[in-house]
């Protein structure tokens, strides 16, 4: 078992934002994942010493499918990357708890189906739809710290 910071344990807020940040993250992962499957089903692949190893140069190509799924993942790096940053010196802002909660839940839940909608081809405007909720907790965070910090501009 980990040793735990007594400290980091009383800031439920900080608990919190760290689950979905970890939920969050696990996900990118997955889509990593089911990125390099993808590349092996359709057998197109970036790099020609990978497509030599599964068939031959002609295999070093790009792929419809795995385009989305690289897009997908590079969505996820563009807001997952600033989440991590903004959630994390929101928890030291001191908020509520229970509204901290809400700003991490609505993110992790807006990206997940961000990336659902994404891989699975859902109908528009799911995906956009997804983006945007997840952008509000994100913006209420900034902008809280924007203002705890003007003081200090």
């Amino acid at each position: 078992r980990a040793a735990r910071s007594p400290k980091m344990m009383e800031n439920k807020v900080f608990l919190s934002f760290t689950f979905y940040s970890t939920i969050l993250i696990l996900k990118m992962y997955v889509v990593a994942i089911i990125t390099g499957q993808v590349r092996l089903r359709k057998k197109a692949f970036a790099n020609p010493e990978d497509a030599l190893r599964n068939g031959g140069l002609q295999f070093c190509r790009e792929d419809p499918d795995v385009e989305r799924c690289r897009r997908a993942h590079r969505n996820d790096m563009e807001n997952i990357f600033p989440f991590l940053f903004l959630g994390a010196i929101y928890s030291l802002l001191d908020p509520s708890p229970t509204v901290a909660r809400i700003h991490f839940l609505i993110f992790c839940v807006g990206r997940i189906i961000h990336t659902i909608a994404y891989l699975l081809r859902l109908r528009a405007p799911t995906r956009s739809v997804a983006y945007s909720v997840a952008q509000l907790p994100c913006f209420s965070m900034a902008l809280q710290i924007l203002l705890a910090t003007t003081p200090y501009w």
